[in-house]
């Protein structure tokens, strides 16, 4: 299964402004092919998980720019993004 999170208002890009992000149903693996009109940022990469505990999950998400170091830390409703401060080389 895929995990899969909403961020409505799109990445921060900032480390100052966390973004809302919000778990939707998994998905299944045989959505990694899925394409269609309204899909135009998902599947634009790759991710690389750096670490995990209960509560944060840390992560590269490669794409069409340079990397980005991003976190999703659990809260008692949803989840936040948050664009950490240190980032990987470009």
């Amino acid at each position: 299964m895929l995990r899969s999170w909403a961020v409505p208002k799109g990445l921060p890009t900032s480390s100052r402004h966390d973004r809302l992000a919000v778990a939707v149903d998994d998905h299944a693996m045989d959505h990694l092919g899925y394409t269609d009109e309204h899909k135009s940022v998902a599947n634009t990469g790759w991710w690389e998980e750096e670490s995990r505990d209960d509560h944060r999950i840390v992560f590269v998400l490669h794409g069409r720019s340079e990397p980005r170091r991003y976190a999703l830390i659990r809260t008692d409703r949803d989840w936040l993004l948050h664009l950490t401060k240190d980032q990987p080389p470009a």
